[in-house]
């Protein structure tokens, strides 16, 4: 048996999994986690202790390896406790995207059939239908004060652990956990996201990105989304780094943090970053601290980048899929203005091609086709869905991303936008991305989205969904002209349309499938 201060472990302790304990064995007194909601700090010899006692929970509720814990929660640090409890003891966790209704819930309850299912008490209302179709045996529900009222209330200061914690042989290759992809197609698929894709990602992240221990973040992506855990939690936590939990986004207490905590990286969608600027607190703000910012999740136009270029930051675009990575980029802080509108070059350990989406041959550098990523740090399919599966990862171990990109002749990469967003007018392929980074350079215009509507005589043809900064007002020609001015003439939407304001998701996207 091996001793350090006041943690022991077995000689044959794996280190897959459990996070918390390596973590904790080597900086215990290190701040890890700040909760902004709740204003308490905790070091990793906290959450360690804490996850095995929420491990202990688990197993006393006959929790084994490869059975699925499900969490419907906002980022609260219970979330973090029970990834870090179920990775001690090789159950999958589960998380439900908040927003979901309950019949959305019951699908995927349906689906991956988990053993037992945590929740935060203010969605009380929302479980209980759950509740009622018996489908979970067991429930817990967390946030509670006291185990008086409810004997199945989660709360770890009145846990004992007086037995130990049985841990499995845990591979790099069992699933710790099942995310679901957005849905924005259809019905949401459970990524399985083995241990082998969270630890290298995590080495990925943390080598090609240039982190370091004292980098602190705020964690303003949800944790049901691959961007909670993996952009920078689980890479800040290997690493000893710092975590914020800011809860709901607010941009005026996100500047506040940033300056208070000195944040050294921020993470966002763009939409989060374009309320960010357009805030009061913006010019005034002391954001000196920072090194990045980085956008994720969706393009982001150069206008937003640029409020933050003024302020002389870097500020550059991300891009990850939960399938992979997410970290499959990096793009050099000198090379950000030359080119603004790439993700990058390949991280460390991730090859990357781009195909001809009709043939799959490689296509000629400089031309579009869909991007295709392999490496150590990919999923292994979807869950129960093994034809999904197939079609998404090659034989070979190469994934379709779906996304379309290029090449230029210096190795840069640029994400031009979904495959499936892409359309088709007159024969020409038009990528809505190009049209909405002119748009919001627009003056007048605050948001915008592009997608291809059916034409009798072009088969299809653009139309543009606007909201506008306050106080504006603009007509159709006048956006029509501007466009005609800057892109070849299919390119520019038929049709206009201006919303007060635009449907997004849980991170901040723009939810074009909502549009029409």
């Amino acid at each position: 048996m091996y001793r350090a201060g006041d943690y022991s472990i077995p000689q044959e302790f794996s280190w897959t999994g459990d996070w918390a304990t390596r973590r904790a064995l080597l900086t215990p007194n290190r701040e890890a986690i700040y909760d902004h909601v709740q204003n308490i700090r905790y070091t990793f010899a906290d959450l360690n202790n804490r996850a095995n006692k929420l491990a202990r929970v688990l197993l006393d509720y006959e929790i084994s390896k490869g059975d699925r814990v499900a969490i419907f929660a906002t980022n609260i640090i219970e979330f973090i406790d029970l990834f870090l409890a179920t990775g001690k003891i090789g159950a999958i966790l589960v998380p439900f995207n908040v927003r979901l209704s309950s019949q959305e819930i019951l699908y995927l309850i349906k689906k991956t059939k988990p053993s037992l299912l945590f929740y935060e008490d203010k969605f009380a209302l929302k479980i209980d239908e759950i509740k009622n179709q018996k489908l979970i045996n067991n429930h817990i529900v967390m946030g509670k004060e006291s185990l008086q009222d409810d004997p199945s209330v989660y709360n770890l200061t009145q846990k004992q652990t007086d037995s130990g914690i049985e841990r499995p042989i845990i591979n790099l290759e069992d699933p710790h956990l099942i995310l679901f992809t957005g849905g924005t197609t259809g019905l949401p698929k459970g990524a399985i996201l083995p241990h082998r894709l969270i630890y290298w990602n995590s080495i990925n992240t943390i080598l090609s990105w240039n982190l370091k221990p004292d980098d602190i973040q705020p964690l303003l992506f949800p944790l049901f989304h691959t961007g909670g855990w993996n952009v920078l939690l689980v890479p800040f936590y290997h690493l000893g780094a710092k975590t914020i939990l800011m809860g709901d986004f607010n941009p005026e207490e996100t500047l506040k943090v940033i300056e208070k905590e000195k944040c050294t990286i921020v993470i966002g969608v763009p939409t989060m970053f374009h309320m960010m600027a357009n805030s009061s607190q913006f010019h005034t703000s002391n954001i000196d601290s920072v090194r990045v910012f980085i956008s994720g999740g969706a393009p982001c136009p150069v206008a937003i980048m640029e409020h933050y270029w003024e302020k002389n930051k870097y500020f550059k675009m991300g891009y990850g899929l939960t399938e992979v990575g997410p970290n499959n980029f990096y793009l050099p802080e000198e090379i950000i203005k030359k080119k603004p509108t790439s993700v990058g070059l390949p991280v460390l350990h991730c090859d990357m091609k781009i195909v001809n989406t009709e043939t799959n041959k490689v296509v000629k550098q400089g031309n579009v086709g869909e991007l295709l990523l392999k490496g150590p740090h990919i999923f292994t399919g979807y869950w129960d869905e093994p034809e999904e599966s197939k079609k998404t990862i090659e034989h070979d171990g190469w994934v379709h991303t779906g996304d379309l990109a290029m090449q230029d002749e210096q190795g840069y990469y640029y994400i031009v936008g979904r495959k499936k967003e892409m359309f088709i007018s007159g024969g020409e392929n038009v990528y809505p991305v190009e049209i909405e980074e002119l748009l919001f350079k627009h003056p007048a215009i605050d948001l915008a989205a592009v997608i291809g509507v059916p034409d009798e005589k072009w088969g299809e043809v653009g139309k543009a969904f606007l909201t506008l900064k306050p106080n504006k007002t603009i007509i159709e020609d006048e956006i029509r002209n501007y466009l005609i001015d800057r892109l070849a003439k299919y390119k520019v939407p038929r049709y206009y349309e201006i919303r007060d304001s635009l449907p997004t998701s849980a991170t901040g996207k723009i939810l074009k499938r909502e549009l029409s």
